[in-house]
């Protein structure tokens, strides 16, 4: 079997693009991936076009051989838009190999180890700030609408929801200052005011969802070490599953850690073992968050069982396509220490569509499929008939 062709999709998901990987062989089979990065897309795929010199006309399946090579030609730029082209070619490779085979990419990885996998909804409300009529969903006015939105995530039968700061209001709108916010909020500063939105908040889902539903706010990059802690301390209360803080010093995120009983979760912003071990060993953080578009399947598991090694659980940083639910749903298959993974539920109208088997959740639980490599195939048709136009 050879690698004949390498193609990329750049997919229109409504407020931001999704890119996926197509490796075609010769025996007829292809393996999907996905990479998706709201803000780079057509970066990696050009990147994924520059490391087609090292995949055409070779064998898929030596895929520790194939990523090395990959990870040679682009050494001199470690991690970003050369490791995301990396990782979806990956991803892909890893389809093939278990078609190839006839098995679901776990059986390759020693799974399953689970057959279920619990759920949060992410973006609890996030998406809703910005693209209600495009969801085709309520519009977030008052607190009264967060906590209809709450009591909507107990009667779809889920167990965990994740917010960010989100502000009702006409329109309603969403804190993400470290993202870009103007003048002086690179300075990530925190007002006792917005400590107290956020309380307000939270507070809201909490009283909707009751006790036993699990709540995580997360703040990105919007702040420092003590913003973060304050927000933390101030969460007390409310008996958390997690506020996620992404900071790129894992010292200051541990400061962060040591502060608060409230439990931190980070990580989905970093890329490779070597990343990851420094936090590991700074003890930084409660839980793992490992993104498995970003890091492909090969060093999604390696980071798994290297945060096994000291008593840290994972989670899977799933803000993308089905595709994606998928390869971090055989992540969770065949690691032994998983705490939850994150899923978009509302979502673009066509998310559905883009995939050619639909996803069983059940209780707020996925099924996980067992069906040959990721359990479902890219639709391309549909791919192709929404292109991503910047």
């Amino acid at each position: 079997m050879k690698i004949a062709e390498v193609d990329t999709f750049i997919v229109n998901a409504g407020w931001r693009p999704w890119l996926f990987v197509a490796i075609r062989t010769d025996a007829g089979i292809t393996g999907y991936g996905e990479c998706s990065d709201m803000r780079n897309p057509y970066g990696i795929a050009g990147a994924i076009r520059d490391l087609q010199g090292l995949l055409i006309g070779r064998d898929p399946r030596p895929i520790e051989m194939l990523y090395w090579d990959m990870y040679r030609k682009t050494r001199q730029s470690p991690g970003g838009i050369a490791a995301k082209a990396i990782a979806g070619i990956d991803c892909a490779l890893w389809d093939i190999k278990a078609k190839a085979f006839g098995v679901p990419v776990y059986e390759l990885f020693g799974g399953p180890m689970r057959e279920r996998q619990r759920l949060y909804w992410s973006h609890c409300g996030t998406f809703r700030a910005g693209h209600h009529e495009l969801l085709g969903v309520p519009p977030l006015r008052t607190m009264d609408d967060i906590a209809r939105l709450g009591e909507e995530v107990v009667t779809r039968g889920f167990t965990a929801l994740k917010t960010n700061i989100l502000f009702p209001g006409d329109p309603a709108r969403v804190y993400f200052a470290g993202f870009g916010g103007g003048p002086g909020t690179t300075d990530q500063n925190i007002s006792s005011a917005l400590i107290r939105h956020i309380r307000e908040l939270i507070g809201a889902f909490r009283s909707a969802v009751g006790d036993d539903v699990d709540i995580a706010l997360d703040l990105n990059f919007n702040f420092k070490p003590e913003g973060a802690a304050l927000i933390c301390q101030a969460l007390e209360e409310f008996n958390m599953m997690w506020v996620e803080v992404d900071i790129y010093d894992p010292e200051a995120l541990r400061r962060v850690k040591d502060a608060t009983r409230t439990p931190i979760c980070s990580g989905e912003n970093l890329i490779g073992l070597r990343e990851y071990r420094r936090y590991l060993d700074a003890r930084a953080q409660d839980v793992l968050m490992v993104d498995v578009p970003w890091n492909g399947f090969t060093l999604s598991k390696k980071i798994a069982d290297l945060a096994e090694s000291y008593e840290i659980n994972i989670a899977p940083h799933n803000y993308y396509s089905h595709l994606s639910t998928l390869m971090s749903a055989h992540l969770c298959a065949c690691a032994p220490n998983v705490r939850i993974q994150e899923i978009d539920i509302d979502d673009i109208p066509w998310k559905d569509d883009l995939i050619d088997q639909t996803l069983v959740i059940e209780n707020g639980d996925l099924r996980i499929p067992g069906r040959p490599g990721w359990g479902a195939n890219l639709n391309e048709t549909v791919a192709r008939e929404h292109p991503w136009r910047g």
